[in-house]
């Protein structure tokens, strides 16, 4: 039997910040993320985003075999 997490991750588009800011800050929190979950036994199955008004919305899915 499988055990799921799911991690959202919310960036904010700036008004005047670089064309690339939401990629460049969530590059580390998005890594960061993964070896969390890594060091507890999960692994990466999936990823989506969204757009929505100035925000993006990015969704990881995990899962792990259950103990």
């Amino acid at each position: 039997m499988k055990e799921y997490k799911l991690e959202s991750l919310v960036y904010y588009a700036k008004a005047f910040g670089k064309k690339e800011h939401i990629v460049e800050s969530s590059t580390k929190d998005i890594q960061d993320k993964l070896d969390e979950y890594a060091l507890q036994g999960y692994r990466l199955v999936s990823t989506d985003a969204t757009g929505f008004g100035f925000a993006v919305y990015f969704y990881l899915y995990f899962e792990r075999d259950k103990n």
